[in-house]
C-alpha cells in the first residue's frame, strides 16, 4: 500500500501573522484597514507608507492580505493603534 501525503495549506490562504506576537491570529475588523490579533489582542491599522523604509504605496480595497507587505523592503505596513 502507498503512503498518504499530507497537504499543507497554501500560503495565500493562510491567516496573516501578527506583527506584535508573531502568531497567525490576525483578523480583519468591521472597519476597513483595521486588524485585531485575537491572541495578544493588539489592534493594527494598514498604512499606505511603510514604517521601515518610508516607501508609499496604494492600498487596494481587496479582501486578501497582499497589501500588508511593503514591496520595497518586505516588512509589514501595519502600525499598532
Amino acid at each position: 500500500m502507498g503512503t498518504i501525503a499530507l497537504m499543507s495549506e497554501p500560503e495565500s490562504t493562510a491567516e496573516p501573522e501578527c506583527p506584535g506576537c508573531g502568531q497567525r491570529w490576525l483578523r480583519a475588523t468591521s472597519l476597513p484597514g483595521r486588524y485585531r490579533c485575537v491572541y495578544c489582542l493588539g489592534r493594527y491599522e494598514l498604512r499606505s507608507d511603510c514604517p521601515s523604509c518610508g516607501a508609499h504605496s496604494t492600498i487596494a480595497r481587496m479582501s486578501d492580505t497582499a497589501n500588508m507587505v511593503c514591496r520595497n523592503c518586505g516588512s509589514t505596513t501595519l502600525r499598532r493603534v
